[in-house]
């Protein structure tokens, strides 16, 4: 049972001692500690938060207890309930509200949940600002409001459908074409929020939608994460609906992949890509992903006689570099769309509607759409972290071991050799260190990830 209290928030598994899990003390201590910070930040007379969470089982109980925690505070909140982690983003936006929480845990299994934590822009708070809500949570400097100067919750269910109006009036999003390509397209939900949000996107996008686990009940129906080894029954719907493709979100859809007409994985690397390629051919300008994503999208980028910037793993870093290069276009490898036109964050609903325009307007199928992009392969592994592993240690020894090589250490160590490269980096939101490489051949991305494994065990030992 692990709590992992970082600038990225409060992540932990439900149940278990306090301290040690996220249990309702842990949930009500840093909720306190995030709306201290809200208003010694703002400074204001009247504070309003969005809160809204995924289906996880622990959601509503979490939820609660968050809500109830900043009304005690005098702040109001915004109810969204069930809702997508780029809805919250957004209603902040909408709302002009103060801040925001998500009660969700992303891609982890069903015995974990956390508190994401959002400032006025809907945009996830940066390391200072995380910094100060772990200060503030260790101190106890924490003072809530006399019964006369309660907060209110208010109820709001409508954001997800506002969320898809403000899609459908971008520029590049073609609904006409869209509809014109009658559309079949098979939608695992993961029996979370995305099995509300994604369907709703298709019909009004006039594609027919094939629900596969569509429940928001909280009940993963397989690993979250959406990888291939826990897609089997998306790939073989996609063959025996006879559909266009397969798409898969995340428990809190921000992470999108597709599945193409044959049941083959296009590739969670290539989501970005695939969108950043149609985007560039309508808008001149930069991309940005985080240095663990796919050369393919430099390679995309620089087709377009644009300029690829790699930034530090994270979405507040790839939001940060978008904005410093003025980026149309960037986001994550794994699945992660940010499209800066409608807000700056992680959002898979954005990507499905600017992945089907594409489509729509080349008229191919998606494994034609995916070789026109560069063959690379990724091989994405990990080692537990155990007590006795100095991780800090292992990684300056890879650094100069490697110190002939291209090398960058602003996050974990990156090796850039000529044909591929490896990324070894401690997790934010897990107690892992992350292996990932990539090259010309699944074999080779394999083998070069278990060599550095190899590596980093010989290190330790």
């Amino acid at each position: 049972m692990t709590l992992i209290k970082s600038i990225s928030g409060i992540r932990g598994t439900i149940g278990g001692a306090r301290g040690e899990n996220l249990t309702p003390i842990d949930t009500v201590l840093y909720a306190a500690a995030y709306g201290t910070f809200i208003k010694n930040h703002r400074n204001k007379e009247n504070y309003r938060i969005v809160v809204g969470r995924d289906a996880r089982i622990s959601g509503e109980m979490l939820q609660q207890l968050v809500m109830n925690t900043l009304t005690a505070m005098g702040i109001d909140v915004v109810d969204l309930g069930l809702s997508t982690t780029p809805t919250v983003e957004m209603a902040v936006i909408m709302e002009k509200a103060d801040g925001g929480i998500i009660l969700t845990a992303s891609h982890n299994p069903a015995q974990w949940n956390a508190l994401k934590l959002l400032n006025h822009d809907g945009e996830f708070l940066n390391a200072d600002e995380g910094k100060k809500i772990l200060e503030i949570a260790d101190s106890g400097d924490i003072v809530f409001s006399e019964v006369h100067k309660l907060g209110e919750i208010a109820k709001n269910e409508a954001y997800i459908d506002m969320h898809i109006d403000e899609i459908l009036d971008l520029d590049l999003v073609n609904t006409e074409a869209i509809k014109k390509a009658n559309f079949r397209v098979v939608v695992d939900g993961v029996n979370s929020t995305g099995g509300i949000a994604v369907p709703l996107l298709l019909n009004a996008l006039g594609v027919h939608a094939v629900k596969l686990y569509c429940e928001p009940n909280g009940l993963f129906p397989h690993n979250p994460e959406p990888l291939a080894e826990h897609l089997t029954d998306l790939m073989e719907l996609v063959v025996a609906e006879k559909a266009d493709f397969g798409i898969v979100v995340d428990p809190d859809v921000d992470r999108l992949a597709f599945v193409d007409e044959n049941g083959a994985m296009f590739g969670e690397e290539y989501t970005l890509v695939a969108v950043a390629d149609y985007i560039l051919k309508h808008r001149s300008g930069n991309t940005v992903s985080n240095m663990s994503s796919s050369r393919a999208l430099r390679d995309v980028t620089e087709k377009h006689g644009s300029n690829y910037t790699a930034s530090a793993v994270g979405e507040v870093n790839v939001v940060q570099t978008m904005k410093e290069t003025n980026a149309v276009i960037g986001g994550e490898g794994n699945g992660g769309i940010i499209y800066p036109e409608l807000h700056y964050g992680r959002d898979s609903l954005v990507g499905i509607a600017l992945f089907l325009s594409y489509l729509a307007e080349l008229n191919i199928s998606v494994s034609e759409l995916r070789k026109t992009y560069p063959a690379y392969f990724f091989s994405k592994k990990k080692i537990e972290l155990t007590p006795e592993l100095d991780v800090d240690g292992i990684l300056a020894a890879m650094a100069k071991k490697y110190a002939a090589e291209d090398i960058s250490t602003v996050d974990g160590v990156k090796i850039d050799f000529p044909e591929n490269w490896v990324h070894l980096r401690k997790s934010n939101t897990e107690p892992i260190i992350r292996i990932y490489a990539e090259a010309a051949t699944q074999q080779t991305a394999d083998e070069l990830a278990d060599r550095f494994i190899a590596e980093i065990r010989t290190i330790s030992q």
